[in-house]
């Protein structure tokens, strides 16, 4: 079922107001620039013009939550726990289960389509904004959340219109569709892009495997490669079509990559502020220590806020026979809202990185419909030929054929491992046959590429054997009882989608055409005695036409040939019909 879709109409412009400053000034602290594998951050997430007229959306563009990441950077280490609410460190903290999702549904679309490349931090970034990590991590052992989440009922009031389309099946509502789960799913979107992400057999959007999965796949159609800008804008749009959304997204992805750490269910942060001008998901689970988003300590003001700010320290008191009020010394250090200079980014191992080597593919070849028995293997090195490890080799097939990687994709980006080799998903040959080409580049940098020349050759066959053994006979002018049929292996293994060919023969040393003997009749009638174009059956089996005779008798070579050089010869016989003698006739009686 298509998705609906409709254009959302905000509530509380002063709340969407307050979050777009809050963009703005968040983009002018951070500066803009290319991170270390060539994404582009976050102050950079211009749609382009396509990603901006990129229509519908999986949530029916229903509300989200408009909270940002903070601006101190997470790198928590493994062990870390939930620090106070609003830092780095706890708005860095997944809840497990609903972490767990996201990875699993990151490795499932590895494998299903490499040439996504989408990345797991994406899913935690929608997922942040669409419900606050399953608001908290109130999810059960299964992932399932502990009471369904549901967004306003789209009824055209402040929303988009979006009809009942599922009976109230996922969201209880009859009357109007509502986003549904973790990932926030609209019903009639939901029917087609919902997944089994933990396996029970079920599709659920309230169930956090379920949901990322299909988020996953939702965001990898369309042969989307998320490693690329323009695509990883399409696919954010796709999910609800706003610039603001695709900006805070971006906030949050580059925000999840810069480093995370796992939390137990149900203490996750959880967001206070919704696109519409409505309050958040609900408090935030209270820790020890901890300062609710929105409270303050006494004594304190909460940034942003208009209240009485704490007087300066008062100037020293007069020295006595001084001349005045002492002025105070010049600070050491600078004020806090002062800005750092940016620190000098150590060159990363993608800017080390100066070409490309074969690291012992081989010969790479494979039969049309086969997969390849070896894989592409590419080493990345520096200029003196050292090995560099963790940087983002993309292999590309170029130019016109059909062979693919495993999954179909005929793009893959695989990282260089501690050897500094990246080793290519297995190619998968089409029915196209020649020359094919497999380009692999360094994802970041403007290097030349190493090229990979593959071959896929005709399906062949190495031997060919007659299904029966019955004898192949006919009196001239008749037609033979029973049809030829061949079964043609290679290597011992059906070898299917062979051509063959069916040629009636001279003798066993002379393979031209007969002028007579038996003969296969063409679309017409006609007679004809050489058969092309025939090809094997998924099981390897050929049929050959009915056969007929003329009245030449004796014996005759049908010869079959297929693609590979097998060879089968069989005789054909054509004898008139055995007649009984007359019994001798009695002699006259004596």
């Amino acid at each position: 079922m298509a998705a609906q879709f409709g254009r959302r109409l905000r509530k509380g412009a002063a709340t969407t107001a307050v979050a777009a400053v809050a963009v703005a000034a968040l983009s002018a602290s951070q500066a803009p620039g290319v991170n270390d594998h060539g994404r582009q951050t976050a102050a950079d997430a211009t749609p382009s013009p396509e990603a901006s007229a990129s229509r519908g959306s999986a949530t029916g563009n229903s509300p989200y939550y408009t909270d940002l990441p903070p601006l101190k950077s997470p790198n928590p280490s493994p062990t870390t726990g939930p620090g106070p609410t609003g830092t780095g460190t706890t708005e860095a903290g997944i809840p497990a289960t609903v972490l767990d999702a996201y990875k699993k549904a990151e490795s499932a679309l590895r494998e299903a389509k490499p040439g996504c490349n989408l990345p797991w931090q994406l899913l935690a970034a929608i997922g942040r904004v669409e419900s606050g990590q399953a608001r908290g991590g109130r999810v059960k052992a299964d992932g399932t959340t502990l009471k369904p989440i549901l967004g306003p009922q789209l009824d055209g009031n402040g929303f988009a219109l979006i009809k009942d389309t599922d009976d109230g099946a996922y969201d209880g509502n009859s009357s109007y569709d509502q986003a549904v789960g973790p990932m926030q799913f609209i019903p009639s979107t939901w029917a087609w892009a919902g997944r089994d992400g933990n396996a029970d057999g079920k599709k659920d959007p309230n169930n956090v495997y379920d949901a990322a999965l299909a988020a996953g796949h939702y965001l990898c159609r369309n042969n989307w490669d998320l490693s690329q800008q323009g695509d990883l804008d399409r696919a954010i749009l796709s999910y609800n079509n706003s610039r603001d959304y695709l900006n805070l997204v971006m906030r949050w992805l580059e925000y999840y990559r810069k480093g995370t750490h796992e939390v137990p269910d149900g203490t996750g942060t959880l967001p206070g502020n919704r696109s519409d001008g409505g309050a958040g998901a609900s408090p935030t689970p209270t820790l020890p220590g901890v300062t609710t988003p929105g409270t303050t300590t006494p004594g304190t003001t909460t940034p942003g806020s208009s209240g009485p700010k704490p007087s300066p320290k008062p100037d020293r008191p007069e020295k006595p026979g001084g001349g005045g009020t002492t002025t105070p010394k010049p600070p050491t250090t600078p004020p806090a809202d002062t800005p750092s200079p940016p620190p000098t980014a150590p060159p990363t191992p993608t800017d080390t990185v100066d070409h490309l080597e074969d690291a012992g593919t081989g010969k790479l070849a494979a039969m049309a419909g086969d997969a390849f028995d070896r894989r592409i293997s590419t080493r990345a090195e520096t200029e003196a030929g050292k090995a560099v490890a963790k940087v983002r080799v993309r292999f590309t097939i170029v130019g016109d054929t059909d062979t693919t990687f495993t999954g179909g994709e005929s793009v893959a980006t695989v990282a260089t491992n501690s050897s500094g080799v990246a080793v290519a998903p297995a190619l998968e040959a089409g029915e196209k046959t020649g020359a094919v080409t497999v380009r692999a580049t360094v994802v970041g940098r403007a290097l030349p590429g190493l090229d990979y020349k593959a071959t896929v050759a005709e399906r062949a066959a190495d031997a060919l054997v007659r299904t029966g053994d019955a004898a192949l006979t006919c009196a001239p002018g008749g037609e033979f009882a029973n049809r030829v049929e061949v079964k043609a292996t290679y290597k011992g293994a059906v070898a299917d989608g062979v051509a063959a060919t069916a040629t009636l023969i001279k003798s066993a040393d002379d393979p031209t055409v007969t002028d007579k003997g038996p003969y296969f009749k063409d679309a017409d009638g006609k007679t004809v005695r050489t058969l092309t174009g025939l090809k094997t059956d998924a099981k390897g089996l050929l049929k050959l036409p009915e056969l007929y005779a003329d009245d030449t008798t004796g014996t005759f070579l049908l010869r079959i040939t297929t693609a590979g050089g097998a060879t089968l010869t069989v005789e054909l016989t054509v004898a008139a019909a055995e007649t009984s003698a007359p019994s001798p006739s009695a002699g006259p009686s004596a």
